[in-house]
């Protein structure tokens, strides 16, 4: 049986839109059953209402500063649509350990860098700028620690020399879309359930050009 799977998001969810394809397949282990946005006209919700999808925004403004309070709505979505994994899209909050604690190893995050570098934002330009010759994506594990979760899928891109932060943002994209849906996958096949499988796929990285 399909793994009931809610993607929380914050613009135009372009990770939610692989997702979405991905769980179209009759094979595919998880469904995706509810996308939530604190953001109120994100552009992602109408594209998960359009693929039939149940989706709606939880606006963080109203809360102002109380963000477990926010979270607490959040959480009370995901339990009243039977919810089993959730997985952040382009989700600019950092979690709460509310959050955090209710969903351990059960929710999956997308960055795009090659951590254990460049946790946090502007990854690109950090990356551009300390020289790397190899930038990627990731897909970890939620945890307390920003970033910070156990790895389940990496995938790398080379820099070139003329490189700007757009272009190779571009190029990350692509991988993300690729090895986002392959560690939902393997989250919901249960092939993540234990520490040392986990660890057995945190290295498919694949340098593409």
């Amino acid at each position: 049986m399909k793994r009931r799977t809610a993607v929380l998001i914050s613009g135009r969810g372009s990770n939610m839109v692989a997702l979405i394809a991905a769980a179209a397949a009759p094979d595919y282990p998880a469904e995706i059953v509810l996308v939530l946005s604190n953001i109120e006209d994100a552009a992602g919700l109408e594209t998960a209402r359009r693929a039939g999808i149940e989706a709606w925004a939880i606006p963080h403004t109203p809360f102002g500063r109380d963000r477990a309070a926010h979270e607490a709505e959040l959480d009370a979505a995901l339990r009243a649509a039977d919810v089993e994994l959730v997985c952040l899209a382009g989700y600019m909050r950092v979690l709460t350990p509310f959050l955090v604690g209710r969903w351990e190893g059960r929710m999956l995050n997308i960055h795009p860098s090659l951590l254990p570098s460049f946790p946090g934002l502007h990854t690109h330009q950090r990356a551009l700028d300390a020289g790397v010759r190899l930038h990627g994506c990731s897909v970890h594990l939620v945890s307390a620690e920003l970033d910070g979760g156990p790895i389940v899928a990496q995938a790398a891109v080379p820099v070139l020399p003329d490189d700007t932060e757009d272009t190779l943002a571009a190029r990350v994209l692509v991988q993300e879309h690729r090895i986002y849906p392959l560690a939902l996958a393997a989250l919901a096949g249960g092939a993540v359930a234990r520490p040392d499988a986990a660890a057995a796929l945190a290295n498919p990285c694949s340098a593409v050009g």
